[in-house]
């Protein structure tokens, strides 16, 4: 695949930055949420890699590193990433069954969903350059 891009690395954290940067639908989101969300993954081919969403004020940031501020800390292996990313594994049965360790504000998480929505929309314009060795 040209141009392809390896899953959580940090070049696809940073065209996911450039993607989140530029979308007037992030912007509109960030008006009305306020959120900080840490995602850590464990054990994967470049070992654990931390990225943060941050969304408030009608700025909307993703990258590298823990949020600030957090409200909420996920954390999971490689493997459920992987899974929950390419929809091989449903999300929420992922936290039901316990392979998404959820800490901090659940009910901002959940007041947030629209967020999320959001957010799904900017990772299909990385998606399809997006390999997950």
């Amino acid at each position: 695949m040209a141009g392809a891009i390896r899953y959580l690395s940090l070049a696809w954290i940073d065209a996911l930055t450039r993607e989140v940067a530029a979308s007037e639908q992030m912007r509109e989101i960030a008006d009305r949420y306020t959120i900080g969300v840490t995602q850590l993954v464990t054990d994967g081919p470049e070992g654990d890699v931390t990225y943060h969403l941050v969304v408030g004020d009608g700025d909307a940031r993703f990258g590298a590193g823990a949020a600030e501020p957090e409200d909420v800390k996920m954390e999971q292996s490689w493997d459920t990433a992987v899974g929950v990313a390419t929809g091989t594994l449903n999300a929420q049965d992922a936290f039901i069954n316990g392979n998404i360790r959820l800490y901090g504000d659940q009910q901002k998480l959940l007041d947030s969903q629209p967020v999320f929505g959001a957010l799904d929309a900017v990772f299909a314009a990385v998606r399809d350059r997006t390999t997950y060795e």
